[in-house]
C-alpha cells in the first residue's frame, strides 16, 4: 500500500511539474491587451472590466503561440460575456480576433465553443451536462480545455461540456480573455497553468 501511495504522490507531482504558468499572479507579463476594457491584477487574480458604452471587444491575447496544449484555468464571471480563446488569431475589426472560444459567461452555455470568424456556435451543453456540473455565476470555476490536433474537449468543474472530434479547423493561435462589447464587464481568471503537447 505504502508503494501504491507513493507511485500515486510521484505520479501526481510529476504531471504537475509539466504544467507551466501562463500568468504569474502579479503582473501581465507575457500578455497583450486589444484596445477596449481594462485589464489589471488584483489579489492573484487577472481581472477585466468594461462599461456598456465600449463598444469593441477587449482582448487579452498571450504573446506566445500554442498548438497542442491543455489548459488548467479558474474563472468567475460578475456580469457580462466573456470567453476563453485560444488558437486564435489578431485581425482588425471590432473584436480584435479570430479563432475558438470557451464560453464564459452568467449563462449556462458557459462550457460551450463558439468560433469567431468562423462557424459561430460550434456546440452548446447539454441539458444533462447543465444539471451535472452545478455552474453558478459569481462562483470560482475550474476551467479545463484540451486541444490535441482536432480533438478538443472542454470541462467545467470537471464534466466535460463540449467535446470535438477530428475537427478540420484551426490548429495554432493565440490564448485569449475577452471582454464583451456593448455589455457591462466584470470577469476574473487566476491560476492559469498550461501543458504543451
Amino acid at each position: 500500500m505504502k508503494y501504491i501511495a507513493l507511485l500515486i504522490i510521484t505520479t501526481t507531482a510529476a504531471l504537475a511539474a509539466d504544467f507551466k504558468p501562463l500568468f504569474d499572479g502579479k503582473t501581465l507579463k507575457g500578455w497583450t491587451p486589444a484596445p477596449g476594457g481594462k485589464w489589471e491584477v488584483k489579489d492573484d487574480a487577472i481581472v477585466g472590466t468594461s462599461p456598456k458604452s465600449e463598444r469593441r471587444h477587449g482582448i487579452l491575447l498571450t504573446d506566445k503561440q500554442y498548438s497542442d496544449f491543455v489548459v488548467k484555468a479558474k474563472f468567475r464571471v460578475h456580469s457580462g460575456d466573456s470567453g476563453f480563446y485560444f488558437r486564435a488569431e489578431r485581425v482588425k475589426s471590432a473584436v480584435s480576433v479570430n479563432g475558438f472560444q470557451v464560453e464564459v459567461d452568467t449563462s449556462q452555455e458557459t462550457g460551450g465553443l463558439y468560433e469567431t470568424g468562423g462557424r459561430a456556435w460550434v456546440h452548446r451543453p447539454t441539458a444533462a451536462v447543465i444539471k451535472k456540473r452545478k455552474y453558478k455565476k459569481g462562483e470560482w470555476t475550474d476551467l479545463e480545455l484540451s486541444a490535441i490536433g482536432g480533438h478538443i474537449v472542454v470541462k467545467i468543474n470537471g464534466v466535460i461540456s463540449t467535446e470535438l472530434k477530428n475537427d478540420k479547423s484551426r490548429r495554432k493561435g493565440h490564448i485569449g480573455l475577452q471582454l464583451h462589447g456593448g455589455q457591462t464587464m466584470h470577469v476574473e481568471f487566476k491560476d492559469i497553468l498550461i501543458m504543451e503537447k
